[in-house]
């Protein structure tokens, strides 16, 4: 990887933020990531838990971020909503470090961002 003196360059596909950024790429998966700092969750209270996300979504994130190593299911009983999703520790120091500083920053400057949206 080539490095410059301020990080990546852009047009290196290997970068190391490019890396970071596809893991909140899609739209949901962060807030999936936030409501599960909460602690281990059934789908059914992530659904009540976020506002908007629909079945289908949800299955699609919680699927794309135990892929990546963040989120684990563990089936519980039997039954369509047995299984608890829960951060790893992978997931935990993400969700709890970038982020949760990323949504800092956001609540901070909510008044700019809108303004240019």
């Amino acid at each position: 990887m080539l490095v410059n003196g301020q990080g990546c360059e852009t047009f290196i596909s290997d970068c190391h933020v490019r890396s970071a950024v596809e893991l909140v790429n899609h739209t949901w998966d962060p807030v999936v990531l936030s409501a599960l700092r909460m602690g281990p969750t059934r789908r059914s209270v992530l659904l009540e838990r976020i506002a908007g996300v629909s079945d289908k979504v949800l299955t699609d994130s919680l699927r794309r971020l135990a892929a990546r190593g963040l989120v684990e299911r563990t089936p519980r009983e039997s039954g369509r909503d047995a299984a608890v999703y829960e951060l790893t520790p992978l997931g935990t120091s993400f969700a709890n470090g970038p982020l949760a500083h990323l949504a800092e920053w956001a609540a901070e400057n909510q008044a700019e961002l809108s303004a240019t949206s």
